[in-house]
């Protein structure tokens, strides 16, 4: 259970400090925002000045050629400003809402009126108009909305927060996959490592039962030793398989339950009680692999026995649904919360002090990937016990 915790609190650390960085990228960018919409305000307003200031009388003097040269200077010096504007969409209109002037927008000649009023619609949404007071008679409104290059700033920190999502989400599933190849590396080593360990004592045993029933032993002793070196060959048969895409034969699920829960009952407590709700005759086909769903079945029922603490009631289920076979194990145990019922079949999640919480990961495996069925928990309650339910295609 650490380790996985370990690795979630991982992935949860990625995550955020990928929306950290988009936030405080998304503040720093909206201030910069702000702070250049003021600026072009200034801008705006410095322009309309100007505007204002082309239609003032000319300053008079006796002197004409100072005046014409101030004069020069000053509409100069205004038309400069007014020229300064080369990224901020203006509009100026009359009082009757005639266009006089307009500035850094595009359109053509024939186009010019509609794309103007569509343009100033825009910017009554954006901003109250600029009075430019000509005379006592005549005012005109300057109208103006944001330059393209604030505009796309403002869109930066959402596209920069999109992209680092998408980086996330690519890092999470690549190091997933990796991660997932691992573990099937692991997998593969330890079950075929384990199969070729066993092989050695297993023929070893089975020698020694051939001398023993030579030496005249008890028979029910001999039977009780073949019974558990067969039961260490299907171990060894079952490790052999993982990793290797197994054979599926149409088999009678009803069979492979029973045998399974009679090899259960001779290694459980009393108190233990196993209820089928199907009969001994029932015929329900599936292509499976009986070693490995058996070990599935073993591997539930000890994780039930567990949570009931040795004493409680397992109960097995059985129905066809469409093209599916539905296997419901329900147990009387403490339940699962629903915090771990997503994660309880994740590698190395274990809530007991001691087992490498494996046999639920494996079971998943064993049904996802080899027989291409689902295993889920299908209702659980604090207390009162687990379902566990298998869909196997018929």
């Amino acid at each position: 259970m650490d380790i996985y915790l370990k690795r979630k609190r991982g992935k949860i650390l990625l995550l955020l400090s990928a929306i950290i960085i988009g936030v405080a990228s998304l503040l720093y960018t909206n201030w910069l925002t702000e702070k250049m919409a003021r600026e072009e305000r200034k801008k705006v307003e410095l322009w309309a000045e100007a505007t204002r200031r082309f239609a003032e009388p000319v300053i008079e003097s006796t002197n004409e050629a100072a005046v014409q040269r101030l004069n020069t200077s000053y509409l100069t010096l205004l038309q400069e400003i007014a020229e300064q504007n080369t990224t901020i969409p203006i509009i100026i209109v009359d009082e009757n809402g005639d266009f006089n002037t307009d500035a850094n927008i595009n359109y053509n000649e024939s186009r010019r009126e509609q794309v103007l009023k569509n343009e100033l619609e825009k910017m009554k949404g954006y901003s109250e108009p600029i009075p430019i007071v000509l005379s006592h008679e005549n005012t005109l409104y300057l109208y103006y909305r944001e330059s393209n290059i604030l505009r796309n700033l403002r869109y930066y920190p959402v596209v920069q927060l999109f992209v680092i999502i998408i980086f996330i989400i690519v890092a999470y599933f690549a190091f997933d996959a990796t991660q997932r190849a691992e573990q099937n590396q692991v997998w593969v080593g330890m079950s075929k490592e384990t199969a070729h360990q066993l092989g050695t004592p297993i023929s070893s045993l089975m020698a020694w039962i051939e001398l023993l029933k030579m030496q005249n032993v008890d028979p029910a002793l001999i039977d009780e030793f073949e019974s558990d070196t067969k039961r260490l060959e299907k171990i060894t048969e079952r490790f052999s398989k993982i990793g290797s895409k197994p054979e599926l034969l149409a088999t009678n699920l009803v069979e492979v339950l029973l045998s399974t829960v009679s090899y259960l009952k001779t290694r459980s407590s009393e108190k233990v009680k196993f209820e089928m709700n199907f009969s001994e005759g029932d015929r329900v086909e599936a292509p499976l692999n009986a070693a490995l769903f058996s070990w599935v079945v073993e591997n539930l029922c000890k994780n039930a026995i567990d949570a009931m603490d040795n004493n409680g009631k397992i109960t097995f289920s059985l129905q066809e649904n469409g093209g599916n076979v539905l296997i419901d194990i329900t147990d009387t145990g403490k339940g699962v919360p629903k915090s771990q019922q997503k994660t309880i079949f994740q590698p190395g999640f274990s809530t007991k002090k001691r087992g490498w919480g494996l046999g639920l990961s494996l079971a998943k495996r064993i049904i996802e990937i080899y027989h291409s069925g689902k295993i889920f928990i299908k209702w659980s309650e604090a207390g009162k016990g687990t379902t566990f339910r298998i869909i196997l295609n018929k």
